[in-house]
């Protein structure tokens, strides 16, 4: 850790953004494991899962659950629906000075949030979990939308001469500062997950790699189409590498230390 890392305040509470449409099927255990993983760690937490106009019963759940849970707090997308709409809606909504935007399919580990939280607190502006790292791992992950991952990431990380090597990921985590230093966010769907951690790559904040693991949805439909995302994906890519090369600066963080973990530098893709 880098002395102005040290410097930074500890963080007194985490915001966990979910985004949710259509979920009825697995939102109720995705936060039933997730507050009881951060109640063990004695974690201060708010629970933010944002219905994006589902047409089912997943509402309705998150109703009555809330009513037992005081850490949960569900809210509407009253804007037109999109996964970066849903995103943004609850970060808005966010009291934590901490915020990780997590799936509501539980393809991403409770446990990850818990490191998470962790190095954020060593002071930390982001952290980033990749499946695609030493440690990492992935169960079964659809093979074509594997490959397009990694040729999208292996793109990313030639454009912007990054190590990091799973930027499509959504499951992320910022200090809330940090956040709001990246608006303002204008992907109004799944590009939102490469806009973020680009702008804050690119604005230079702190950042750490970390593996993490995914298993693919028990229940429900993936919301990811890959042919209706494609030119999407790749204007936010182009967005934020013309802001890297020509902004001058305008947009970078002041007062930031070293940019990426030592260790996140040396380790290599499995894939």
């Amino acid at each position: 850790m880098n002395t102005t890392q040290a410097l930074k305040a500890p963080l007194s509470l985490l915001s966990v953004v979910i985004p949710a449409m259509d979920e009825a099927g697995c939102i109720a255990s995705t936060i039933e494991h997730l507050h009881l993983t951060l109640k063990l760690k004695s974690i201060p937490h708010q629970i933010i899962v944002v219905d994006d106009h589902s047409s089912d019963s997943t509402w309705d759940i998150l109703q009555e659950m809330a009513s037992s849970n005081d850490a949960l707090s569900p809210i509407k997308n009253d804007s037109e629906s999109g996964f970066g709409r849903a995103v943004c809606c609850g970060i808005n909504a966010a009291k934590g000075d901490a915020i990780v935007v997590m799936m509501a399919d539980e393809s991403d580990d409770s446990n990850d949030v818990v490191r998470y939280w962790e190095l954020l607190n060593e002071g930390w502006d982001c952290v980033f979990g990749s499946r695609f790292m030493k440690g990492g791992g992935v169960i079964d992950y659809p093979w074509l939308k594997l490959r397009l991952n990694r040729l999208v990431n292996h793109l990313i990380r030639v454009l912007f001469r990054i190590r990091l090597n799973d930027t499509t990921n959504a499951f992320k985590a910022y200090r809330t500062s940090t956040v709001q230093g990246c608006q303002p966010l204008i992907s109004p769907h799944f590009n939102l997950t490469v806009e973020l951690p680009l702008k804050a790559i690119v604005r230079g904040y702190s950042w750490k790699v970390i593996p993490i693991t995914w298993k693919n949805r028990r229940s429900g439909v993936a919301k990811l189409k890959m042919r209706e995302m494609g030119s999407r994906y790749f204007f936010i890519i182009a967005y934020v590498w013309l802001e890297k090369y020509f902004s001058r600066g305008d947009y970078l963080a002041t007062g930031q230390g070293k940019r990426e973990s030592s260790s996140s530098q040396s380790e290599e893709e499995n894939h």
